[in-house]
């Protein structure tokens, strides 16, 4: 990757746990993928006041040469995504197969 990996929380606690998930699931991606220019990720928290606790909110901003891939996934969609770690699994799994989807449109072309 040229940029380094941004990581960012918002409305939460920075996690160092949940940062190094991040980075070993974007070291996976760029094995699969070696065009991977830059890579965003961002972990929100936006439900504080839910009943049955907060709702992870992951974008991941993937740039590739003349490419954008940009996966969200939200809280609300899922009750899973109360845990952390499956909201960043859910959303690097979106991510991979976009990724997927791309390597394979380049390779055709």
């Amino acid at each position: 990757m040229q940029r380094a990996l941004q990581v960012a929380f918002r409305n939460m606690d920075a996690s160092e746990a949940v940062e190094a998930d991040i980075r070993e699931r974007v070291e996976r991606l760029e094995r699969f993928c070696d065009r991977i220019t830059g890579c965003r990720v961002v972990v929100e928290a936006p439900h504080r006041h839910h009943h049955k606790g907060n709702l992870y909110d992951i974008r991941i901003d993937i740039d590739v040469p003349g490419e954008e891939i940009v996966v969200k996934r939200s809280g609300p969609e899922n009750q899973a995504h109360e845990d952390i770690y499956v909201a960043v699994r859910d959303a690097f799994g979106a991510a991979t197969r976009r990724l997927q989807d791309h390597v394979r449109k380049v390779s055709d072309a």
